[in-house]
C-alpha cells in the first residue's frame, strides 16, 4: 500500500501543500532518546501520521529562534532553556512553482521533569525514542529521520 503522503500527493481533490520555510526542535531527553510528535492524520499537512519533530512555520519577519521557542510553547507549552543550532536543510520547489524554503533544526536538551509537564496541543501523540529503535522501527518524516540520522552519528566524523 503506498505511502500516506503519496496518496495525498496523488489526490488531485486535496488542497494543495505549501512549503514554507520551518523550523523544527531535535528534543533530546536528558537520557538521549528522542522526543517526537505523532503528527495527526488529516489534510493539509506534509507526512501525516508519521512521527516528526515539534516545530513549524516561520512567520514573516520572525527571527528563527523565536519561531522555535513559540512553537514549543503552542505546542508543548514547554519554555526550552538553550536552543543550539544543529543543521539547515535547504528545499527547492523551483520545478513546482514555489520559492526555495528552508529547515532548520535547534537541538533541545529536555531534563525528566520538563518532558513529564507536557501539554500536548497538537499533534496525536508525544514520545521518547531511543535513536535507532525510531528509524529502524517507526514512520518518521524523512528530512527528520535524516537530522536524526545526523545527530546520532555526528562525532563518528569528528
Amino acid at each position: 500500500m503506498p505511502d500516506a503522503l503519496l496518496r495525498q500527493l496523488a489526490d488531485a481533490s486535496r488542497p494543495r501543500l505549501r512549503p514554507c520555510d520551518a523550523v523544527a526542535a531535535l528534543l533530546v531527553h536528558e537520557d538521549g532518546r528522542y522526543i517526537m510528535q505523532l503528527r495527526d492524520s488529516k489534510q493539509g499537512i506534509f507526512y501525516p501520521g508519521h512521527w516528526g519533530c515539534f516545530g513549524g512555520a516561520v512567520e514573516s519577519g520572525e527571527d528563527t529562534v523565536a519561531a522555535m521557542r513559540r512553537e514549543l510553547t503552542e505546542e508543548l507549552e514547554f519554555t526550552a532553556g538553550s536552543l543550539r543550532r544543529f543543521t539547515q536543510f535547504d528545499f527547492d520547489f523551483g520545478a513546482l512553482g514555489h520559492p526555495k524554503v528552508y529547515r532548520l533544526y535547534y537541538e533541545v536538551t529536555v531534563d525528566d521533569a520538563a518532558f513529564r509537564r507536557f501539554v500536548l496541543h497538537e499533534g496525536a501523540d508525544v514520545r521518547a525514542f531511543d535513536g535507532p529503535g525510531l528509524l529502524a522501527g517507526e514512520k518518521v518524516t524523512p528530512y527528520d529521520a535524516f537530522a536524526i540520522w545526523m545527530h546520532l552519528y555526528r562525532r563518528e566524523g569528528k
